[in-house]
């Protein structure tokens, strides 16, 4: 007879998940819609505000802006897993509230911000106490039945995409309707408070993870290693999201090479991004639920190949529309992939250690967000515009390469343990 594994035997992964856990969920895509919308808010005006504190050169203010959106991630990638390591200890709901309430202090301190380096510190310091989506996700996927983790991180996914989507329309709104750009960052931190307080309404069933006190902050090398998978999943998730990230520098000026300077090139440029967002939002809760069902791991292959196969084409368009029908396709398939990731490492890893493991896998997708522009813009100045979308097609390709052949096919359980869990659980 198989041994049950340490993760399927935990008591919080029973098909009927910790009680009350569809409230937590719901409560969790509230509030990662509002925080992300927060985060996501001062995109627009962040060029804008530089000119207040004395930045007035065009490539001045487009050098500060690459480094003011860089630079958090660039932290958050060495920070996440111990934040993490800390969520296993304290809980992931502490952890919430914490980083919440620290974005809560530093976009206000943003909006006061006298001079460039008081900016960048405060960005600096969100990259240091960041950790709120891996908190978020290692909330819902220890509170979730283990066959419902797909879909309970589809919409948590959802609800970080859609806050996404409504923030930087909801900043510039703010900012031209009160003539500020400091009234955006303001408004930021009253909504990052508003997620504290709903955050503290959140039920969890915890219990620390064993072995306390004082942990090496290696650890995250260590659950990283010796954990069959995590290492494919990490670079799965890095690889997702450099993807994602490599053509956004360029989606601006391609519109404009393919439509001329027109007016109303901010609004085409603005939807050609966020096309991309209503095709992942439309397909990304459809998708976690499928891989509950059919499996991760095939999931994550047909969303790796739809999204190599929606980005190619893009390198070879000649109209705005065909350029629009494609970055949507493309967000059908994108929306798959981190969520679909996300569950798989639920299920490899056990709950106690779950914190630590999104916290590593986090800093993937930090690092993501961070060469991922840096690079796109290297190819596109040094061989075109159209080059960008072909290497990101590659990179989508490379990775469905290694995930079919580094990510085992799940194996059928045995029939005995099958029937041991059963009438643990009493079904």
């Amino acid at each position: 007879m198989n041994t049950v594994s340490p993760a399927a035997a935990s008591p919080d992964l029973s098909q009927q998940g910790a009680p009350g856990w569809t409230k937590t969920l719901w409560l969790m895509v509230c509030v990662q819609f509002v925080m992300s919308a927060s985060q996501t808010s001062s995109s627009p005006v962040l060029p804008l505000y530089l000119k207040t504190l004395g930045i007035d050169s065009e490539g001045a203010i487009e050098f500060w802006t690459g480094v003011l959106v860089s630079l958090p991630f660039l932290i958050s990638a060495f920070a996440a897993p111990l934040w993490g390591s800390v969520a296993d200890r304290r809980g992931r709901k502490m952890m919430v509230i914490r980083s919440s309430l620290a974005n809560c202090l530093l976009m206000i301190g943003m909006g006061f911000s006298q001079h460039l380096w008081h900016l960048v510190a405060m960005r600096a310091l969100m990259g240091v106490f960041s950790g709120f989506s891996a908190a978020a996700i290692a909330l819902v996927a220890t509170q979730a039945p283990s066959n419902r983790l797909g879909y309970a991180l589809g919409w948590l996914s959802t609800g970080q995409l859609v806050g996404a989507l409504v923030g930087p329309v909801l900043g510039g709104i703010v900012a031209d309707l009160s003539d500020s750009n400091r009234l955006v960052f303001f408004a930021g931190g009253i909504a990052a408070l508003m997620v504290s307080l709903t955050a503290l309404t959140v039920t969890e069933e915890f219990s620390p993870a064993s072995g306390g006190g004082r942990r090496s902050p290696f650890r995250g090398f260590v659950i990283l290693t010796q954990t069959p998978g995590m290492a494919v999943i990490f670079i799965t998730m890095f690889a997702a999201q450099f993807g994602v990230r490599t053509v956004q520098p360029v989606v601006t000026p391609f519109v404009q090479e393919l439509e001329g300077a027109l007016p109303s090139l901010a609004t085409l440029a603005g939807f050609a991004f966020s096309v991309t967002g209503i095709g992942d939002l439309l397909v990304s809760p459809f998708l976690g639920k499928r891989s509950d069902s059919i499996g991760y791991r095939y999931v994550l292959l047909i969303c790796l190949f739809g999204a190599a196969m929606a980005t190619l084409p893009q390198s070879f368009v000649e109209s705005y529309w065909q350029f629009l029908g494609l970055r949507f396709v493309l967000g059908m398939f994108i929306g798959g992939i981190l969520p679909t990731a996300n569950a798989m490492v639920g299920q490899l890893v056990p709950v106690g250690q779950r914190g630590l493991a999104y916290g590593v896998t986090a800093s993937a997708t930090f690092l993501g967000s961070f060469l991922g522009p840096m690079s796109g813009g290297i190819i596109a100045a040094s061989f075109g515009i159209r080059w960008v979308f072909a290497v990101t097609a590659s990179v989508f390709l490379a990775n469905l390469a290694w995930v079919f052949l580094m990510l085992p096919k799940p194996q059928a359980p045995d029939i005995d343990t099958v029937r041991d869990e059963a009438a643990a659980s009493g079904d």
